[in-house]
């Protein structure tokens, strides 16, 4: 059986390795007043966050269409028996719901729509990791197996640096909002049951991202082989220096660099950092 792995924009895999893979995508959408654009494909990271300094109103994101989704499964369908379809959590986008809605009008094909249950870089581990099984030629039974134990593995956690789009997009009340610029709180995030949750609150930016390196190196210090990625909004010296760090430390750590593209960046602003990480 040949496997082919589909993802979509959020996970925001470089393209060159998504070139090098062979991995398919289906972008997401984000909205400037009338004007949709794709993200990875009608714009590109920089000019979003362009776009957005040039705003007052927050622009709005949508999955994509059904239709789009049906379009290039029929494309894979004419080369592959099955795929896999790994997706940003359905907690906080219907994406995966219009994958498996596609693919039942979709014949010849057998679709597998795999929930991350996570998004960015952490999403896009899951896609690498089943596109270098299906390579073998492993059975997609299998092949979800592997990606169960990678989410189980899995852990991300990302700060934020302004609380302004969060408040916009209305994932924090106005009294959470002004309290935390007051208090220059830069809270810690990350995925629970696939919804964004804080995960703690600390006082500034440099206390923040060492509470996120401190709980990398509890994993990391194992000596488990960790394969880790660092994801920035526009903060990319930042991230090469933690790449940079993180890998002269630990001998068992492979870390690669990510981005917050235009959908995801959306709701976090510019100066956002995460780190994202599993056992190989």
């Amino acid at each position: 059986m040949k496997t082919a792995v589909l993802t979509d924009s959020t996970a925001y895999i470089p393209k060159d390795l998504r070139d090098k893979w062979n991995i398919y995508m289906v972008p997401l959408n984000v909205i400037f007043g009338n004007e949709s654009y794709q993200e990875e494909v009608d714009i590109e990271t920089d000019e979003f966050y362009q776009k957005m300094r040039e705003v007052e109103e927050l622009p709005k994101t949508s999955q994509p269409s059904i239709g789009l989704v049906r379009e290039k499964l029929e494309e894979l369908s004419e080369d592959f028996d099955a795929v896999i379809a790994v997706h940003l959590s359905s907690g906080i986008s219907g994406t995966l719901q219009g994958t498996v809605a596609a693919g039942e009008t979709v014949e010849n094909l057998d679709v597998y729509a795999y929930d991350s249950e996570i998004s960015c870089m952490a999403q896009g581990f899951m896609a690498l990791e089943a596109v270098e099984l299906a390579e073998k030629n492993t059975p997609p039974e299998q092949i979800i197996a592997r990606l169960d134990e990678v989410k189980a593995s899995n852990k991300a956690y990302f700060m934020v640096d302004d609380l302004t789009n969060l408040h916009k997009g209305g994932r924090l009340n106005t009294a959470q909002a002004m309290l935390g610029s007051l208090l220059q709180v830069k809270p810690i995030l990350h995925f629970v049951d696939g919804q964004i949750e804080p995960f703690e609150k600390i006082r500034t930016r440099k206390k923040a991202l060492n509470r996120v390196r401190e709980l990398f190196d509890e994993d990391a210090s194992s000596g488990k082989q960790i394969e880790a990625c660092v994801i920035h909004s526009q903060r990319e010296d930042e991230a090469k220096q933690w790449k940079q760090d993180l890998e002269s430390k630990y001998e068992n750590v492979t870390c690669k660099i990510s981005y917050f593209g235009p959908v995801i960046g959306t709701h976090l602003g510019e100066g956002a950092i995460g780190l994202t990480w599993y056992e190989k």
